[in-house]
């Protein structure tokens, strides 16, 4: 019996293949309130896997003001640079939003000068912030996931999934 139990537990934890780590909310949607100290799990340095399971890192300050700085670097397979972001995650109306910008390996970056990518929050849970698109959500005491969405040129889209150990 007590076997059966530990199976049914591991069970409940582990996610299957296709389920979708990321939400979209529609169009009249109310950001769920939170504060950037909902966050505060998040600060430090975090090693994971990326694109193609090349290395990538991401490291966030401590919330301050109101606002937690973070960057995310996604190297190449010989280990070069491949992509950095730079992210802002604040408190905006009573809720979060997760702000960031792109940058090529030589510094030049994706979004128009005055521009960002912004994510709003979708919903708050315990461990986890889910954002129209991207979520940030722990994975065990020591580990993290971010996943977003990527819209595709025919117009479907997939996720891409990022894991962390913090280092």
């Amino acid at each position: 019996m007590r076997f059966l139990t530990v199976i049914l537990m591991f069970l409940a934890l582990v996610r299957p293949a296709n389920a979708q780590e990321t939400r979209i909310a529609p169009e009249d949607h109310t950001p769920s309130a939170a504060s950037v100290a909902d966050m505060a799990w998040l600060a430090g340095q975090w090693r994971g896997t990326g694109i193609e399971g090349a290395a990538a890192y991401e490291s966030w300050l401590p919330a301050n003001g109101g606002t937690m700085v973070g960057t995310f670097v996604q190297e190449t397979a010989e280990g070069g640079i491949m992509f950095t972001e730079h992210l802002y995650l604040m408190e905006d109306e009573g809720s979060l939003v997760l702000r960031l910008k792109h940058f090529n390996a030589d510094l030049t970056g994706w979004e128009e000068k005055d521009d960002m990518t912004s994510f709003r929050l979708v919903a708050m849970e315990p461990g986890a912030a889910f954002f129209h698109g991207l979520t940030l959500r722990k994975d065990g005491d020591d580990g993290f996931v971010a996943a977003v969405r990527m819209r595709q040129k025919d117009g479907s889209s997939s996720e891409l999934v990022f894991r962390f150990t913090r280092i």
